[in-house]
């Protein structure tokens, strides 16, 4: 199959010559009257690069707040030894006995220190494999890579290997491996044995914090305390939702991921218009007359909820393929229908 001829423009020549019948090839010359010469140039470059954006190199700002950061810590590294190795002298000059405990005590600090950089290392790195493992389903199901496919369910096993309670969905997979020959059922399939057990738990998890924070803030008595528990519940509940499925932050894991649930919240929306929050809110007319800090309880409590959901978005391992996301009504049902109930009871007064 030829490529269809590409449009051309051409100079006419004065009436009364003849006009060429063909366009001439590339880097030829064609005379026309009065001394003219067109030149045919090859337009490879410019259709190659037609439509594509010209990179624009960054410019170059010195990373000062790097090496602010590198430099104190460098210095206060420095600090920290030179007064550990005073220290351990003095204590030999005093008594070698008591050097030789620092010395335990030095190496003993220095292994957990080792442990805890691991644990760090290897939770960002258990979370960038679930991350890769979500990009790597979506570009399959767009690509309908059947290859890439099986390579997803394979890595999605793999994460749960060590879970006995999913044993028997794994067996299941590699039992129905070469009778499923399409991309959407394989990844579909693979969903709902491993991750259906999963979505319950996570949304089980959402809906009772969501409870808890709604409770606590209606019966503090001090904002602050209401800020405060809001604060420990949402870290709790990320860190929950990570463990159910399959991630093991440590400190900068966990960070790393909140921030990616704070910017997925940000992209959705902090208030999910689709699932009537603002109609729910604004339908606790009668919490609001009853106790100001009843209504403050159910918008905390609602508000968690929408975090929880985006933690959960961004700790599954695949994207909602054939199962329906879950909506704000899953998780914080009891909240929404307390107010709406309340406004019912409210009429007829």
């Amino acid at each position: 199959m030829t490529d269809a001829p590409k449009p051309r423009a051409f100079r006419l020549p004065p009436a009364g010559t003849q006009a060429p019948t063909a366009p001439p090839p590339p880097g030829t010359e064609t005379a026309l009257p009065d001394g003219i010469r067109v030149v045919e140039e090859p337009f490879e470059i410019v259709e190659a690069a037609d439509g594509v954006a010209v990179p624009v190199a960054p410019r170059a700002r010195a990373p000062w707040a790097a090496m602010l950061l590198s430099a104190l810590g460098g210095l206060a590294s420095l600090g920290i030894g030179l007064a550990v190795e005073r220290l351990i002298a003095d204590l030999f000059s005093a008594a070698p006995w008591l050097g030789i405990v620092a010395l335990v005590l030095l190496a003993v600090a220095v292994v957990a220190l080792l442990a805890i950089v691991w644990r760090e290392v290897a939770g960002v790195l258990r979370e960038r494999r679930i991350e890769a493992l979500r990009e790597e389903a979506l570009d399959a199901l767009r690509s309908r890579d059947h290859s890439a496919a099986k390579s997803v369910v394979r890595k999605l096993s793999g994460l749960y290997a060590g879970r006995p309670a999913a044993s028997a969905a794994r067996a299941r997979l590699a039992a129905l491996d070469d009778q499923i020959l399409d991309v959407e059922d394989r990844i579909g399939i693979a969903e709902a044995e491993l991750l259906a057990s999963l979505d319950r738990a996570a949304k089980a998890a959402v809906a009772e914090t969501a409870k808890q924070v709604s409770a606590v803030t209606a019966l503090s008595p001090r904002a602050i305390v209401d800020v405060g528990f809001v604060i420990f519940a949402g870290v709790r509940l990320l860190r929950r939702i990570a463990t159910i499925y399959g991630g093991r932050p440590g400190l900068f894991g966990f960070l790393r991921l909140a921030r990616a649930a704070l910017a997925h919240l940000a992209v959705t929306g902090s208030v999910a218009v689709g699932d009537s929050l603002v109609q729910s809110v604004l339908g606790l007319g009668v919490a609001a007359r009853i106790s100001a800090k009843l209504g403050e309880g159910v918008l905390n409590g609602l508000m968690t909820a929408r975090f929880g959901l985006a933690a959960l978005a961004v700790c599954r391992p695949l994207p909602f393929t054939r199962e329906p996301a879950p909506r704000l009504g899953d998780v914080a049902g009891e909240l929404l229908r307390g107010g709406g109930d309340g406004e019912e009871r409210d009429g007829p007064r």
